[in-house]
């Protein structure tokens, strides 16, 4: 029976230390993010990586990003940083930006697909933040649902698609949904937006120059 805990003032702090007490343990929840449900796992832990391409019947050769805590979480997972990078964390995160990096050598290759890159995001919900700091872990960053299939915005969603085969899905109402996280891809020159989302080609270029 997949636990739900659904989210209120009240009981946030003890709803934070739960899923980073399962995260730690290996294993694997759904929370709200500003756009849609997160499938998140300890993106350290190969086993949870894997579980995350069971529940989903993803493909290993799909990259998988993470979300973490704080800006400076991201110098264990990547090789280097750049002034770009720094300009486009300034600007838009935390917020619906992920960045493609070059991975450091430790990441593991069910995240990057073995492309050697890895998507990284600080989201501008708070409660997928506080989990990842709470863990001491990145999160993985995925949408809550099976692969091909639509993305969830309620908690009920995701139940109904992948519910049995996940251990708890936070519920925090309804996530705005419409959009998903922009992606962008600044290991290459020009850099390449990978997907548009939230943050418009547009909005991103007044950064790039």
């Amino acid at each position: 029976m997949t636990n739900v805990w659904k989210l209120s003032p009240e009981q946030s702090e003890e709803i934070i230390s739960r899923a980073a007490a399962l995260i730690s343990r290996g294993g694997v929840i759904a929370y709200p993010t500003e756009t849609f449900y997160g499938l998140g796992a300890d993106a350290t832990n190969e086993q949870a990586l894997s579980r995350i391409f069971d529940i989903k019947g993803r493909a290993f050769h799909n990259p998988i990003s993470v979300i973490i805590s704080a800006q400076d979480d991201i110098y264990p997972l990547i090789k280097n940083s750049t002034d770009l990078a720094d300009k486009l964390m300034k600007s838009f995160w935390p917020g619906p930006l992920t960045i493609v990096f070059n991975a450091a050598e430790n990441v593991s290759a069910l995240l990057t697909a073995g492309s050697g890159k890895i998507g990284i995001r600080l989201p501008g919900h708070p409660l997928p933040r506080l989990i990842a700091e709470k863990s001491g872990r990145p999160l993985t960053a995925t949408s809550a649902n099976l692969s091909g299939q639509p993305e969830c915005v309620t908690a009920d969603k995701v139940i109904e698609q992948i519910g049995v085969k996940i251990d708890a899905v936070i519920d925090g109402g309804v996530t705005p949904g419409e959009k998903a996280s922009t992606i962008i891809d600044i290991t290459c020159h020009p850099p390449a937006v990978l997907r548009e989302g939230v943050i418009t080609k547009k909005s991103l270029a007044k950064i790039i120059g």
